[in-house]
């Protein structure tokens, strides 16, 4: 575990953390869960609005992953322009919602 090499002070609680995570991209990859609807993706913005239409990441200032990491990595590296608690916010909203839409997206599947 690559991250626990980096913070050996800190390795034990990152691999209980590691020990306990998921892959949700598995059961859509092995398309134990697929649809029509979910284009030949198993993405989580195609995989929400067919399992939990009622969510929607259309009213968020972020609305998809690759934004999110190219402004967080100016933000890190320094080069960000514009303003940061504002994106800060921004980031903040947009990785809730993913979590959230994780959630219940497995509540969902496991409805199923």
């Amino acid at each position: 575990m690559k991250h626990a090499l980096s913070f050996p002070k800190y390795k034990t609680a990152i691999n209980k953390i590691i020990a306990r995570l998921k892959d949700l991209m598995i059961p859509f990859q092995h398309r134990l869960y697929c649809t029509p609807s979910m284009q030949g993706s198993y993405s989580i913005k195609k995989a929400l609005p067919t399992l939990v239409p009622e969510m929607s990441y259309s009213s968020l200032s972020i609305q998809e992953g690759g934004t999110a990491s190219s402004v967080f990595a100016a933000m890190v590296m320094g080069e960000f322009v514009g303003d940061v608690e504002k994106v800060r916010r921004d980031l903040r909203e947009y990785c809730g919602m993913d979590t959230f839409a994780m959630v219940e997206i497995v509540g969902r599947l496991r409805g199923c």
